[in-house]
Parts: C-alpha cells; sequence; structure tokens
C-alpha cells in the first residue's frame, strides 16, 4: 500500500495495466480489416504487432470476393442464341443425308448378290462432316480419300499379320492415327474403316480392294451428292 500511494510508482503500476489493456483489446479485435500494425504505448514506447488471424481473415475476404466475382460473371452469361440459324440450314443437311442413304441402299440392292454394303457406319459419319460443315479440314477431299484408303489398307494388313482379334485392331488403329497425322489427313471417320474390315467377315474376301470400295466408293458418291446442294460452308 506503501508504494501504491506513491505517485511514481503508480505512474507506473498505472501505464503497465493500460498497456497490457490495449493488448487484450488488440488481440481482440484483430479480425477488423483496419487494425493498425504499430501500437502506441504510454507515449514513449512503440510494440510491433503483426496478427496471423488478420492475415488469414484478409484471404478468406480475398477467396470470397474471387469467388462472388466469378459468380456474378456466370450469371451474366447468357446461352448462346439460335436465332441465326435458318430452316435452310437444318432442312439441306438433312435433306442431304436421306438423299445419300437412299442412293447408297439402292445401289446395294443391286449389288446384294455380292454380300457387299455400301451403306456401312463409317459414311453414316461422312455424311455428317459433308453436309453439316463442308468447309471443315475433315471435308477436304485431300482429307477424306487419303485417310479413307490408306486407313483401309491398314485394316487389311493388320488382319494379316495378326489374324482376327484385339492385336489387330489395336495395330490397325494406332497406324491409322499415326498415317493420318503423318500425311495430314484428318479425317476421323476413316479411322473406323479398319475395325469394320477386321470384324465384318463379309469384307475379307474384298483383300486390297477394301481400300478403294466401299469407303472410298461411297464417298465419291457423297461428294457429288454434296455438290449439288446449297449447303453453308461453316
Amino acid at each position: 500500500m506503501a508504494l501504491l500511494q506513491q505517485p511514481g510508482m503508480l505512474g507506473i503500476g498505472c501505464s503497465n495495466i493500460l498497456a497490457r489493456a490495449r493488448v487484450q483489446c488488440l488481440a481482440a479485435a484483430s479480425h477488423m480489416p483496419c487494425l493498425p500494425d504499430l501500437l502506441q504505448v504510454s507515449g514513449s514506447k512503440t510494440v510491433s504487432f503483426t496478427s496471423q488471424k488478420i492475415g488469414s481473415s484478409r484471404r478468406r475476404r480475398g477467396d470470397l470476393g474471387i469467388v462472388a466475382a466469378e459468380a456474378s460473371t456466370a450469371a451474366s452469361v447468357t446461352p448462346a442464341s439460335t436465332g441465326s440459324i435458318s430452316v435452310s440450314d437444318v432442312l439441306w443437311p438433312s435433306a442431304g443425308a436421306f438423299l445419300a442413304m437412299a442412293v447408297l441402299g439402292t445401289m446395294d440392292q443391286m449389288m446384294a448378290f455380292r454380300g457387299v454394303s455400301l451403306t456401312i457406319a463409317p459414311l453414316g459419319a461422312v455424311c455428317a462432316v459433308l453436309f453439316t460443315a463442308p468447309g471443315s479440314p475433315a471435308a477436304k477431299k485431300y482429307n477424306m480419300f487419303i485417310a479413307q484408303i490408306g486407313c483401309a489398307a491398314l485394316g487389311v494388313l493388320a488382319l494379316s499379320l495378326f489374324g482376327p482379334g484385339w492385336l489387330a485392331r489395336g495395330a490397325a488403329l494406332s497406324a491409322s492415327i499415326a498415317f493420318m497425322i503423318i500425311t495430314g489427313a484428318l479425317h476421323p471417320p476413316a479411322a473406323s474403316l479398319p475395325l469394320l474390315f477386321i470384324d465384318g467377315p463379309k469384307f475379307h474376301g474384298l483383300q486390297l480392294w477394301y481400300a478403294l470400295f466401299p469407303g472410298a466408293a461411297g464417298c465419291i458418291i457423297l461428294c457429288l451428292i454434296v455438290s449439288k446442294l446449297p449447303l453453308s460452308a461453316s
């Protein structure tokens, strides 16, 4: 009591109490964004205070801001308008595909005695490319015929080397993709021709003629049909 009654000791004790109170208040309010990093104590001492809570709180607020900005951007995105599609953009490709299957089916009936068919699945994929995107790289005649002939021949070669089975399919497909990349003749529908030959016993009798028929021969007919239709080049 005697020490606390002295003015000097009383000032020191009050200063320490006030300093501790300020530090405790600062720690309790560390989540506030505008909290200063330096605290002045008793007008003469500077206490450096860096709070990890402030950093983590600011990072959380930054992350929330990014998420909010992305959500706002996503909300402002409108679906692609279909108003630019005209009736002819739908009618002519659909009519061309129907006409192509009609012509190939008629030719199938004429060649039924040979046991082969022109209406094969790869030509359906070719129709989708030619009638919907006649200006695309896959629809270019060089790409189409080089890929059709080369991939079909690789299917014949793979079957003769490995026989029917997964090894022949894998070798033919990988070789076909490599062939299209090397030659620059990228025409995805042609990649199915080797598999069709390996798994289709009715085509085995064609041997190397399979490189020209039915794939390349069917493409000639499809190109003739496309040339007669007013298709968009897109």
